[in-house]
């Protein structure tokens, strides 16, 4: 729960100080997905929280059968090699699922083909920063707030887009 630190100001003699909690551990693991519709006219992201847990195979199945019934169309994942993308249950579930989800992974370390990741430093070191939460309740709705606030941003998102050399092509 400790704060990503950024540079502020404030008057002249007045410090700011962030207050924290010393020696916790706890933390929020946050999915995200970055939703282009087939025309590119609309960008959207979806988030998933978990509370005091990572995200492994089930429950990244579990956020994307929930995106594939939110959407109800056709989906088209760009991930990153992790593990528990590749992996059981997720592998088998999208090999009986290939009508309605395809997969398709990133090249090894290139996070900047990536536009989520450029989601989670903006994050990070924007809504988030210098944020030190007394409980770990306001952790989860603080965080639960700024991707709310940052998947209807579609200029944002678009920003995020542009900023990645990936190419994306209609077939």
């Amino acid at each position: 729960m400790a704060p990503l630190v950024r540079r502020t100001w404030a008057p002249r003699g007045r410090t700011p100080v962030l207050t924290q909690r010393g020696r916790s551990r706890r933390k929020v693991s946050v999915i995200g997905a970055l939703v282009i519709s087939p025309r590119l006219e609309r960008v959207r992201a979806y988030f998933g929280l978990l509370p005091e847990a990572n995200f492994d195979g089930e429950s990244i199945l579990a956020f994307v059968r929930q995106l594939r019934r939110a959407l109800r169309v056709p989906l088209a994942l760009l991930w990153d090699r992790l593990g528990a993308h590749i992996g059981e249950p997720v592998a088998p579930w999208l090999a009986r699922n290939r009508r309605s989800v395809r997969a398709h992974l990133l090249p090894p370390y290139a996070p900047e083909l990536n536009p989520v990741e450029l989601i989670w430093g903006h994050t990070k070191s924007n809504p988030l920063a210098n944020f030190a939460p007394r409980e770990f309740e306001d952790l989860v709705a603080q965080t639960q707030l700024a991707t709310l606030a940052i998947g209807d941003d579609e200029p944002l998102l678009r920003s995020f887009l542009k900023h990645c050399p990936l190419s994306l092509r209609l077939k």
